[in-house]
């Protein structure tokens, strides 16, 4: 199969790069951008560990395909970070105990990014909303729940 030229922004930086017409945008990120913060849990978009923001709607990248980046603003976690300094939602994960494998962690900083960037003072059942679309079998939800509660007042001032 012949490749597919794609030039896209992912996390603020112009990126170009080319990809078979059946591959995935997660395939892409991981495989030939390395970019391996987005994890494949499923394949099938049921379980959030490969989610992105793709101009500011959140996806499973497991279920985009890499061509269809062109022309787009892809947000990973490797984009969350400024510098050494965690995101806030990356600080409150981390002092709240909410992650254990790491599997689902990323999708769900993602999650939860792009939901407050939505809602920036979520009642508990709308982030349990918001999140529902992510899968965690160490750590539970509560954990997970109140990080983001936490970094929601934060970010809030």
């Amino acid at each position: 199969m012949a490749g597919v030229a794609v030039s896209t922004t992912i996390n603020g930086d112009h990126v170009e790069y080319l990809c078979q017409p059946d591959e995935t945008l997660l395939e892409v990120l991981r495989d030939r951008l390395g970019l391996t913060g987005a994890k494949e849990g499923c394949g099938t978009g049921d379980c959030g560990a490969c989610s992105v923001i793709v101009d500011d709607r959140l996806v499973c990248s497991c279920l985009v395909l890499g061509a269809e980046a062109e022309g787009r603003q892809v947000e990973t976690i490797e984009g969350m970070a400024h510098g050494e300094k965690l995101h806030p939602l990356q600080q409150k994960f981390l002092e709240h105990a909410a992650l254990q494998c790491g599997i689902c962690t990323p999708g769900f900083l993602i999650a939860a990014k792009d939901l407050l960037a939505k809602n920036p003072d979520p009642t508990e059942e709308e982030i349990r909303f918001g999140l529902a679309g992510n899968l965690c079998r160490c750590t539970g939800y509560d954990k997970i729940v109140r990080a983001v509660q936490d970094a929601a007042g934060v970010m809030r001032g």
